[in-house]
């Protein structure tokens, strides 16, 4: 039960305008927005008791009058730091009037819709009401290149948004067996079933899903006969066998899979089998299993600017029908891909106590 001193403010998603400090969509969470009314926003004010900043989320802490300790979820430090923020945003013992997502069961915990310290500062941000994606900076095209060596980030103004971010995605273009189906019905986000507790990530094709917010780089090594491709997302990362080996028959199956490539004229195919069983890599709920087969095409524009990869992904065990999606990104060799060092004990803060 939320205290009465607690001033209720509770407004439509879509009403909130950008002038707010926006974390309202599920796109930041390993997490989905599962047990959250995100259908309103409860505003109170209070004072900041602890200010986390980890990954996979920064966390706020907001002590009200009446004594509850409200825990506020956030970005990861990598995302909310492009959107503005810092380690020294906010200090503890900051007024602040906050808005949040809250729980549907009372407790005390929310995904942060906007923050506003005493003095009517507010931290820089905001979101797409529509969609409820997060306004970044879109990428600016500032130089070019010859090799699809290098960092790419995706040109959000080129996607179709899809409500719920990287979830929104899967669960609008995957097409589910009926055991797919009854996997995805018994999962519950907010459990141990869930791998982001154990800072597990989400391996392709859900790094190239979320460039829109995590960059990709990929190395080329001639000499070795392969090419590395790097997500700052969980800090996945793969090796692609470019000697013209075959995927082994009965070999590991590892997390990021076994990848194999060559060239067709001027794009890179990949293609990768071997995964372990994962229980959400979609972050939807439909798990994967030893049939999982992704193949992701990489072409360099003919102006060097960007690239435009294409991910076929397959899993007849719960993936009625193959699953294909487009995207550009954009050339970007001024960002520096950050270490994502996931820490267990904030990745498992949206676990009821």
């Amino acid at each position: 039960m939320i205290s009465k001193e607690v001033k209720y403010i509770v407004k439509h998603a879509l009403a909130i305008t950008a002038v707010a400090v926006a974390f309202a969509s599920p796109v930041f969470s390993h997490h989905s927005d599962f047990g959250l009314d995100m259908d309103a926003v409860v505003t109170f004010e209070g004072t900041v008791t602890e200010f986390d900043w980890q990954n996979p989320h920064v966390y706020i802490t907001v002590g009200t009058a009446d004594g509850t300790e409200w825990t506020l979820q956030m970005g990861s430090t990598i995302v909310v730091t492009r959107m503005g923020w810092t380690s020294e945003s906010l200090s503890i013992g900051d007024a602040v009037t906050v808005g949040a997502h809250v729980a549907r069961n009372g407790r005390p915990y929310g995904l942060l819709d906007s923050i506003e310290k005493e003095g009517g500062i507010g931290l820089p941000t905001s979101f797409d009401a529509a969609t409820g994606e997060p306004l970044l900076r879109e990428p600016e095209v500032t130089v070019n290149t010859s090799t699809l060596e290098g960092i790419w980030i995706a040109d959000a103004s080129k996607l179709v948004g899809y409500p719920g971010g990287l979830d929104g995605l899967f669960t609008a273009l995957l097409r589910l067996t009926e055991k797919g189906q009854a996997a995805q019905a018994s999962y519950s986000e907010i459990s141990e079933q869930n791998p982001g507790a154990s800072c597990i990530g989400l391996p392709t094709p859900a790094t190239i899903v979320v460039t829109n917010l995590y960059p990709l780089e990929i190395q080329i090594n001639e000499d070795e006969e392969t090419v590395g491709i790097r997500s700052e997302y969980f800090d996945e990362e793969r090796t692609v066998y470019m000697d013209g080996r075959q995927h082994p028959n009965g070999g590991e199956r590892t997390h990021a899979g076994h990848s194999i490539g060559w060239w067709e004229g001027d794009t890179l195919v990949v293609d990768t089998r071997n995964f372990t069983d994962h229980r959400s890599p979609y972050q939807n709920g439909v798990p994967s299993g030893a049939q999982k087969h992704v193949v992701e095409r990489y072409r360099l524009t003919e102006d060097g600017t960007r690239v435009v990869v294409e991910f076929i992904l397959e899993d007849p065990e719960h993936i009625a029908e193959p699953m294909t999606h487009t995207r550009e990104l954009v050339y970007s060799p001024h960002i520096e891909l950050s270490q994502f060092n996931c820490d267990l004990e904030a990745t498992r803060r949206f676990l009821p106590q």
